[in-house]
């Protein structure tokens, strides 16, 4: 099978689908299938063995959307089918050029995350399905839906997704729930050796992943103003790092809230395997990787309990839920965490068991499988 994977972000882009687009890449790859990516970034990808084309993101937005379209054109002609984890209109268009079947990764409502973007939003994920919206909204619903409408399948990291995705009409038959994979974990040094290897000491947290308005991060560090003992380490970048960083001196969190910046997924994996648990403060989430990795190494995550996350954690049994955008109760759970040695030690016991259904070979079949539905016809 000849598949062309389109994912917008790539390494060494923070965020799950620039850890998703190549562990599946070098999965097909090893399987024996002819694997492609199209992709756009700041400067040349660096090389796979398979190849990576790419679209510069230093274009004008419009030429940069016709580049891809077109690329994806160009390249879907040589393969069976178009796999596409993010520019999904790009991605359609390319694909119905050139003939080929579409698979389609949906991974956010992305009409609602462009409003939050521009400020024209606030509320949440499922208000925003309620909302009418003007000319500008319906639009871009209406494009979003023949792009889905175009694909031969689509697949959802969670349930809670999956139902916003039926409530905008899509075909049941043709919408499934496959969860993001959990990885392979390299070897790793024990908790105590990660922490001197990475200087982290007392009482640690960990975020991990792209800053931006989603992670509703201002609530994170408004909880640890309340903490002073609470370290939160951040690595990751995005449109919101400036800005956090700002407001985490205006609290007087400096020592106590280091953004590391981008980071290797090895890295991400030895940092969370450091913390004493990840935190993760979203105002929605679909199925974050972040959550799985986290619980993958053996460290429990404190998290909103938005979108589909209390489908991999579970309050109590491997990590701690609370509601969104409400320091003060996140403060109290992070608080809880540290004050109950018990309650530590039983939530990493867990953690590691709690995501062995999702390991990536279980996971990456169920997608080849899909793949090779839709590239059969």
């Amino acid at each position: 099978m000849k598949v062309l994977l389109v994912s917008g972000i790539w390494p060494p882009d923070p965020g799950g689908p620039a850890s998703h687009a190549p562990a599946l890449a070098d999965f097909l790859h090893r399987r024996g299938h002819e694997v492609e990516v199209v992709t756009t970034a700041d400067a040349a990808p660096a090389p796979q063995e398979y190849p990576v084309q790419w679209v510069s993101r230093k274009l004008p937005a419009g030429l940069r959307h016709v580049r891809c379209a077109l690329l994806v054109r160009k390249r879907g002609r040589r393969s069976d089918v178009v796999y596409a984890t993010s520019m999904v209109r790009r991605s359609a268009l390319g694909a119905a050029l050139a003939r080929r079947p579409l698979v389609v990764k949906l991974v956010s409502d992305e009409v609602f995350e462009r409003m939050q973007r521009c400020g024209r939003f606030s509320g949440s994920l499922d208000s925003f399905q309620r909302l009418g919206g003007g000319p500008r909204i319906r639009f871009l619903r209406w494009t979003r839906g023949w792009a889905l409408r175009r694909a031969s399948r689509v697949l959802c990291p969670s349930a809670y997704l999956r139902g916003v995705a039926l409530s905008w009409g899509l075909d049941p038959e043709r919408v499934s729930a496959i969860p993001n994979p959990a990885p392979e974990i390299p070897p790793l040094p024990s908790r105590d050796e990660l922490r001197a290897e990475l200087a982290l000491e007392g009482p640690t947290l960990a975020f991990a992943g792209r800053l931006g308005v989603q992670k509703s991060l201002d609530v994170a560090l408004a909880a640890l103003a309340a903490l002073p003992e609470v370290t939160l380490a951040i690595a990751g970048d995005g449109p919101e790092r400036e800005r956090l960083e700002r407001r985490a001196r205006e609290l007087a969190l400096d020592a106590r809230a280091p953004f590391l910046g981008t980071v290797s997924r090895e890295t991400v994996l030895r940092l969370l395997r450091a913390a004493d648990a990840s935190l993760l403060s979203s105002s929605w989430e679909n199925f974050p990787h972040a959550v799985v990795e986290a619980l993958a190494v053996g460290t429990p995550v404190i998290a909103t309990a938005v979108g589909g996350v209390p489908e991999v954690v579970r309050d109590g049994e491997n990590g701690l839920l609370v509601p969104p955008g409400d320091p003060d109760a996140l403060a109290a759970a992070i608080r809880r965490f540290f004050a109950d040695g018990d309650l530590r030690r039983r939530l990493a016991e867990r953690a590691a068991g709690s995501v062995a259904e999702y390991a990536e070979e279980t996971v990456f079949s169920r997608i080849e499988d899909e793949l090779e539905l839709a590239a059969r016809g």
